[in-house]
């Protein structure tokens, strides 16, 4: 005997019962097997169940994959930002007593690397913002295959490949990862607000609240990074879209959206006012003076300017990062296969387009500026599974090169860490070894963790050398700090002299040839100490 139970939904799966039948003949019992179906529930929850573990272990080993870099010495901005941190509070400056074109939500979380413990901190924070970048990736991979009100035969493969995707691309030493910076602290903002725009997009219920949510995420990304404006393109997209159908309700959402926005953005500048800082002030810092840093690069800059431009480059397609956005979004050459979303390409190019913008315009092109490109790449790793089988393989084709470079620099960086040199080291240990309580120091030009080592303060508010070269590109500032009431014990030079591109040192080298002595060499570095009353040259 045979009973067939129709499932509610998905494949029924039959399994043996033993079933007892007593025949009108005999009054002996027999046991005749029968099947019973097992219905889809329990299976699509097995599915789900083993993507979230699949998941779960991507964001677990991304964040093992740190644990090389979690002592090494840190980097001229991980030293500078903690040194702007720990003494934010009214003073001379815009953060304090420096100066730094970075907006307050960038400041406030070195604040709580600070108290974490410093250097350690900062690392443990890191650590954090990657884990729960993988696992927001994956939520944002969701949120797009529903855009067209369908799941994708290839949704586990979708959220799965931008889970990988972010866990690849933000541990990759191609990608400058190792370094905590404002593009890795922005990257879980960034995806978090994708995710909650493209929700809004699609909800019936509740859809004001997840467009608040979006404008206060667009927000709090541009604050930690400005120019990672994601959350705010991907909006403008779905607002347009949505207009198209329902002006009312763009103008709702949007509303929505602006109100989130402008809630996030009273509640920054409210903190950073009560430490001194204004909204003029922020302004400036991260909108004129980037303008103004892009004028002088462009008429300036050396040609190791021009070396590292095409080494990002070199990175961003040795990485594999370019055949993800290949198989996102290069048209098809025949017509059969499924239909791609037309809205998430327009919204995953939009985003590719502007994190583009943003690497091209940063003007120094470090490494780690291809970091502001990973939300764009989880959105591409999306697209490129909803797009077909063949798309789905080419993209875990990408992915396992991807990851096997990434391993390769990993590995490499361990065996052979490439960190701070020897000369920085030593001049580290020679200020920490002399200097006095109440002393301070000024690099010349670009690298306060030689100082943050050191534990000195700097009376100059410049602390890295591009607002040297567009605030103060005489160095009268510099030159009046040498001859202050305030004037630091210790001048640290790259260099035989202060000259360097963008800058007339002529007025700051007479100063320090005249009031500072040279007392130790390492490599490029000269330390000068200032002479005390009645001693010559």
């Amino acid at each position: 005997m045979f009973i067939s139970c129709g499932p509610a939904y998905g494949p029924a799966v039959t399994r043996p019962v033993d079933v007892d039948v007593r025949p009108a003949s005999s009054g002996a019992p027999v046991v005749e097997t029968m099947t019973e179906p097992v219905t889809a529930p329990r299976a699509a929850w097995s599915l789900r169940l083993t993507t979230a573990e699949a998941v779960l272990f991507l964001a677990a080993l991304s964040v093992l994959a740190r644990v090389p870099s979690m002592f090494r010495p840190l980097s001229p901005d991980e030293g500078g930002f903690l040194m702007v941190a720990a003494q934010w509070a009214k003073g001379t400056s815009l953060y304090g007593g420096y100066w730094v074109d970075r907006p307050p939500l960038l400041i406030m979380m070195f604040q709580l690397a600070h108290l974490a413990g410093g250097p350690i901190g900062l690392r443990l924070l890191g650590a954090a913002c990657v884990g729960s970048s993988v696992l927001l990736a994956a939520a944002l991979a969701g949120a797009a295959l529903r855009l067209e009100h369908r799941i994708a035969r290839g949704s586990r493969v979708a959220v799965i490949g931008a889970a990988a995707t972010a866990s690849v691309f933000l541990v990759s030493p191609l990608f400058g990862a190792t370094e905590v910076d404002g593009e890795l602290l922005a990257v879980p903002f960034v995806l978090a607000g994708l995710t909650a725009a493209l929700t809004a997009y699609r909800s019936t219920r509740g859809a004001i609240w997840w467009w608040i949510a979006a404008g206060a995420l667009a927000v709090a990304a541009a604050a930690v990074k400005q120019n990672m404006l994601e959350v705010f393109v991907a909006a403008a997209v779905l607002l347009l879209a949505t207009a198209r159908r329902s002006p009312r309700s763009s103008a709702r959402s949007a509303t929505a959206f602006g109100a989130g926005s402008a809630v996030c953005a009273v509640a920054l500048l409210g903190w950073a006012a009560l430490h001194g800082t204004t909204p003029a002030g922020i302004w400036d810092a991260v909108v004129s003076f980037r303008l103004e840093a892009s004028s002088v690069v462009a008429h300036s800059a050396p040609a190791t300017t021009h070396a590292r431009a095409l080494g990002v480059a070199g990175a961003f397609l040795g990485s594999g990062a370019l055949g993800i956005v290949l198989a996102a979004l290069v048209p098809r050459w025949h017509r059969r296969g499924p239909r791609p979303s037309s809205l998430l390409m327009s919204v995953t190019a939009a985003v590719l387009v502007w994190e583009s913008i943003g690497v091209v315009a940063g003007g120094s092109y470090w490494l780690h500026y291809l970091i502001g490109t990973v939300p764009g790449l989880v959105l591409a790793a999306a697209t490129a599974a909803e797009r077909g089988r063949g798309r789905r393989f080419a993209l875990g084709a990408v992915l396992g090169y991807a990851g096997a470079v990434a391993a390769a620099g990993i590995i490499t960086m361990t065996l052979a860490p490439v960190g701070t040199p020897a000369a920085d080291l030593a001049v580290e240990a020679y200020l920490a070894a002399h200097s006095r309580p109440g002393d301070t120091g000024v690099i010349a030009f670009g690298d306060p963790v030689l100082l943050e080592a050191a534990h000195l303060s700097s009376p100059y508010r410049e602390l890295w050398s591009l607002p040297v070269r567009v605030r103060d590109p005489h160095l009268t500032d510099f030159a009046s700090v040498l001859t202050g009431p305030d004037r630091p014990t210790w001048v640290v030079v790259n260099g035989d002299s202060l000259d360097t591109w963008g800058v007339d040192a002529s007025l700051a080298q007479s100063v320090l040839e005249r009031d500072y002595q040279p007392v130790h060499t390492d490599g490029e570095w000269h330390v000068y100490r200032v002479r005390t009353p009645g001693q010559t040259s």
